[in-house]
């Protein structure tokens, strides 16, 4: 399928969780001269960007934004993934109470806001070693309370997954089911069924020219800005959102890398969770775990009990993805919650750090 084929075929996702996925494919990259060392694409430092809250990391000719704030008393950090889409401003009404208490850091992933377009496949297995790197790198040692909204739900997942070592504690926000169902072209398809039986490229560290966009794709990304996106503006929840984050958020979403997505093996880490989950009981083990899980449903009417059903159903079996997990309804939340309800959210982080900080 060609670069152009792939785009017009890009659709809207509908998350049984209630979010919208902006899925877009990345292109083949490549715009500098031969011979000269690649440089990713960057968003920040460009005529109008607003200045990073945080700092650039540089992974490997590619840097991430990590924003890191407050004191770390004890001995854990806390981590702050956003959903997909999503940025590191999002946890504007969460971040500076934590940092009452601890150290917390968000960052934003590949191509996201002031982060850079990273190697590619940019898979979640990607996304959780950079942001190890990340970390290690900025001097923020673990081990780290997790805490993952949405995707970054399952971010956080594969974080502890592959570096259990380094994590003492998950809080999940309305996370990403490994069962979900997507709305594709206008049917509902659940996304471990389409996994191909790929292997899932393993991490990389640095860029290439073929990581990047070439004016053409370039192009053809603002077509498609053109054509269904529009001028960004704030839509609600985002409204409740500082001022500061609110014009943050507009800046990110104008950025022509924030639409570069080249398939991440949704479908073939969610198949491999979801074998995991059902061959082996307590898949987190003994891990402090804490599932925030929403209350209000905008689901289109004739599927709103179905899927309402099966999200509850899905959050309830995460909580028993640890002996320790237990599951906290958000009363009058949506999707969001750490923007409908902030102090939920940090309550629930408050709670665990508190369970685990003196075991570290």
């Amino acid at each position: 399928m060609s670069a152009r084929q792939s785009l017009e075929a890009s659709l809207t996702l509908i998350q049984p969780n209630g979010v919208f996925l902006l899925c877009l494919l990345v292109f083949c990259l490549g715009d500098q001269s031969p011979g000269r060392a690649p440089v990713a694409e960057r968003n920040s430092g460009q005529v109008g960007s607003p200045p990073p809250p945080g700092r650039l990391i540089d992974l490997g000719g590619y840097r991430l934004h990590l924003n890191c704030v407050g004191t770390r008393p004890g001995s854990v950090t806390v981590v702050l993934s956003a959903g997909a889409g999503d940025f590191s401003t999002d946890w504007s009404l969460v971040q500076p109470e934590v940092s009452k208490f601890t150290r917390v850091c968000s960052y934003d992933r590949s191509g996201a806001a002031w982060s850079d377009l990273g190697p590619k496949p940019r898979t979640m297995i990607q996304e959780a070693f950079d942001v190890r790197r990340l970390l290690l790198l900025a001097g923020e040692r673990g081990p780290y309370l997790l805490v993952g909204q949405s995707l970054g739900g399952m971010i956080m997942r594969v974080f502890q997954e592959r570096y259990p070592q380094d994590v003492a504690g998950i809080v999940l926000v309305d996370a990403y089911s490994e069962d979900s169902q997507l709305g594709i072209n206008g049917k509902l398809e659940r996304v471990r069924l389409q996994a191909k039986r790929r292997q899932i490229p393993g991490p990389r560290t640095s860029v290439e020219e073929s990581d990047q966009l070439t004016p053409t794709e370039r192009a053809q990304i603002r077509e498609f800005i053109d054509k269904y996106v529009g001028t960004p503006k704030i839509e609600p929840p985002f409204e409740k959102l500082p001022e500061n984050a609110q014009r943050d958020r507009i800046w990110a979403l104008g950025q022509l890398t924030y639409y570069a997505s080249d398939d991440d093996y949704l479908a073939e880490i969610s198949a491999k969770m979801y074998a995991e989950d059902q061959n082996k009981r307590f898949s987190l083990g003994s891990i402090p775990l804490i599932v925030l899980t929403r209350t209000k449903y905008d689901y289109p009417p004739a599927l709103r009990a179905t899927l309402t059903k099966e999200h509850q159903e899905q959050q309830a079996r995460m909580a028993k993805l640890s002996t320790r997990g237990r599951q906290i309804l958000v009363p009058n939340s949506g999707h969001h919650i750490q923007i409908d309800a902030p102090g939920a959210v940090v309550n629930a982080i408050r709670a665990l750090f508190e369970t685990v900080a003196n075991k570290h």
